[in-house]
Order: C-alpha cells, then sequence, then structure tokens
C-alpha cells in the first residue's frame, strides 16, 4: 500500500501539487501581512503542506470547534477559500481528462470542503486513530 500512496503522491504531485502549494503559499504570506490575520496564514501552510503531499494523509475535525472557529470559515470562504476552490476544480479538470487522472481529480474534488472551510480541522496521517474516528473528507 506504502508503494501505490508514493506513485500516486508522484503523479498528484506533478499534475496539481505544485500548483496548489503555490497558490496556499501566496495565500499564506498575504494572510501574514496584518498581524490580525496571522491565523488564517498558519491554516493556509498546513493546507499547503496537506495538498502537495495528501494521500495517506486525512484532514479531520479536531472535536473542539468555537465560534470563532465558524466566524474564521466564514471569512476564510470570503476572501481565499472560493478561490482555492476555483483552482482545485481547474485542476480536478485537468487530471480528468486521462483514465489515469480519474481517481486523482475525485480526491481534488473532495479536498474542496477542508479548503473552504479549514478551521476546526487538522491533518493526520491515514494510520492515526482519529482519522478512522472523525473522518471529514469521507463525509
Amino acid at each position: 500500500m506504502g508503494l501505490i500512496r508514493f506513485i500516486l503522491n508522484l503523479i498528484w504531485l506533478v499534475t496539481a501539487g505544485v500548483p496548489l502549494f503555490i497558490a496556499y503559499i501566496v495565500f499564506g504570506v498575504l494572510a501574514c501581512l496584518p498581524i490580525v490575520t496571522i491565523p488564517f496564514g498558519v491554516a493556509s501552510f498546513r493546507l499547503a503542506g496537506f495538498v502537495l503531499w495528501p494521500f495517506g494523509r486525512e484532514a479531520v475535525d479536531t472535536g473542539h470547534a468555537s465560534a470563532l472557529s465558524g466566524l474564521g470559515n466564514i471569512i476564510w470562504f470570503l476572501v481565499a477559500g472560493l478561490w482555492l476552490a476555483t483552482a482545485h476544480v481547474t485542476t480536478a479538470l485537468a487530471q480528468a481528462v486521462t483514465i489515469i487522472g480519474l481517481p486523482l481529480a475525485w480526491a481534488n474534488i473532495k479536498l474542496i470542503p477542508v479548503t473552504c472551510f479549514p478551521f476546526g480541522k487538522t491533518v493526520v496521517s491515514t494510520s492515526d486513530s482519529r482519522a478512522a474516528m472523525l473522518p471529514t473528507v469521507r463525509r
């Protein structure tokens, strides 16, 4: 299973990982410019690492999201989430051109909920027990 994840991650890296990673880093840097929005930058950097090498990891609910997380998710969606979701759809369309890219395109589309609402979520290894208990992407 580890070899398959590695191969999928390599194909992902070439077809979507690098452009999405750059987009998340750009939004993260822009969010870190004003001191007040540094948590948005941290969330963007966390997701950048996830979209660069996603297979073998999963985004799960932390289980202790607050009203501030909800407010942060709304602000994030309006400022960055919608644009990053558009980038996911664009790269998914490019991946779906080939038969080999169809599963990657589907995985790309499944990342959109985490992209739009990142607060209250964390990225864990699929072998972590939290991945089995609190899945976000599979809902």
